[in-house]
């Protein structure tokens, strides 16, 4: 049979339960096995939070972990952090570091910039100069054509901050940009940026046909589209304290030792893309359960962030570490594009939880946060690979996964936990495990 035959048409047009008889027919599954996806379908609470209005094509929902890391002083104030996130590691790293530093002065952060960038590319033959000599003009029909869409924005402190003309014809045949600095204030902004971006778009063609004559009255917009590199929407964290004070965490090594072995791991981090990208990954665990937990985009935070870590045109960490006078500081500093109204964070009832349990921050106070869970994420992970590995922890995790899938009850839990104390563990040999527990039990 082709696979053509099962084309489907108007398929987003059908209701849930329609579209999951559809998969159920194309995959010749029982209604059973299909089951999960009725039994994972969360009712809305009310129509804000209407999963089917806010996705396309749901058929149910794939449920993450909602977590809690405590005890996290950040600039002085306690937080109990949500995190989302499928590894529960994650979790118990940021929890662990936030414990250790709790006494030490916790987290310090700082917004250094919030400035996003939102991009007009298009083609033009005529000449780069006689442009510029019309720029201010330019500029001030650009900002009239969105003045009405931003004034919310305006009102709450935000804006239009700068518009650039940019002449890349060296690199790409007539390829011309017009660069639009925003301050979104407590918005992530993204839609309301590309709104003006194209509003923008429609201003600059007809301007150029109004202003120029013949060819040169012709502009070719690409597309007009926010830049997801953000780096001067940036913030800063670090955590501090005397190197003896290490002496707790340091398992078999001094902390003298042990805080020598933490730079050694932060340089080859700085010399290596293939330790760095892991090392940074760790620091984005952190992040991104926070953006998922408050409903903002971690996939743009990710890409802005990693673009970030190459700027210098070789990718490394993105943190800092300083040995002086018998003192440590680790410093992260990253790019994190965030918001606090807008989007799911005002529609998604969990997501409004996580800034009510956040204390409502403002999106700078939101990226100070998500900035501290990330560099506790990666301090707990360089602190585990320098001393006892990074398995054992996650091998506990592991074993605890483990055991809840193959259902094992809780004197098999407490036989499987301190039979693989010393042992390597794998889903075989924990289910080898459970077998032979069981079987003598029948004896």
């Amino acid at each position: 049979m082709s696979e053509t035959q099962n084309i489907i048409e108007n398929f987003s047009r059908l209701n849930r339960k329609q579209k999951i008889q559809v998969l159920t027919n194309l995959l010749k599954e029982s209604p059973e096995d299909m089951q999960w996806l009725e039994q994972l379908w969360v009712q809305p609470i009310n129509n804000n939070s209407d999963s089917e209005s806010i996705g396309e094509n749901v058929v149910s929902h794939f449920l993450l972990p909602y977590s809690i890391a405590p005890n996290f002083i950040i600039n002085d104030n306690l937080y109990f952090i949500p995190m989302v996130t499928e590894e529960s590691s994650v979790v118990a790293a940021a929890s662990s570091a936030a414990k250790f530093w709790l006494h030490k002065g916790g987290f310090r952060s700082t917004v250094i910039a919030t400035t996003k960038v939102g991009q007009i590319h298009f083609t033009w033959s005529g000449n780069y100069q006689h442009l510029r000599s019309f720029l201010p003009n330019l500029k001030e029909k650009l900002m009239t054509s969105v003045n009405y869409h931003i004034r919310n924005m305006v009102g709450r402190g935000g804006g239009v901050k700068e518009i650039e003309l940019l002449d890349f014809t060296d690199r790409l045949h007539d390829y011309y940009q017009i660069k639009v600095l925003f301050e979104t204030a407590d918005a992530m902004g993204a839609n309301l940026i590309n709104s003006c971006l194209e509003e923008m778009a429609k201003a600059l063609r007809y301007f150029m046909h109004e202003n120029f004559e013949g060819n040169e009255g012709n502009c070719n917009i690409i597309m007009s589209i926010l830049s997801n590199y953000t780096p001067d929407c940036l913030v800063e964290c670090s955590v501090q304290c005397k190197i003896e004070q290490f002496k707790a965490i340091a398992g078999d090594l001094t902390p003298v030792e042990f805080a020598n072995k933490f730079k050694l791991a932060i340089d080859i981090a700085n010399i290596d893309i293939y330790r760095a990208t892991t090392h940074n990954k760790g620091i984005f665990n952190g992040i991104d359960a926070v953006a998922i937990a408050t409903g903002n985009d971690y996939r743009a935070i990710e890409a802005g962030g990693h673009s970030y870590a190459s700027n210098d045109g070789r990718y490394k960490s993105l943190t800092h570490i300083e040995l002086k006078n018998d003192i440590f500081t680790y410093t992260l500093r990253v790019p994190i594009s965030l918001g606090t109204v807008g989007g799911l964070t005002s529609i998604h009832p969990l997501a409004r939880l996580s800034l009510k349990i956040l204390k409502q921050p403002t999106a700078s106070e939101l990226m100070q946060i998500a900035a501290a869970v990330g560099l506790a994420n990666n301090f707990s992970a360089i602190r585990a690979l320098i001393t006892s590995g990074i398995q054992k922890g996650h091998m506990k995790l592991h074993l605890n996964n483990i055991l809840s899938f193959i259902k094992a009850n809780e004197s098999e839990k407490e036989e499987a936990k301190h039979f693989f104390r010393e042992r390597t563990v794998s889903y075989a040999a924990v289910q080898d495990f459970i077998n032979n527990v069981r079987n003598q039990s029948k004896v």
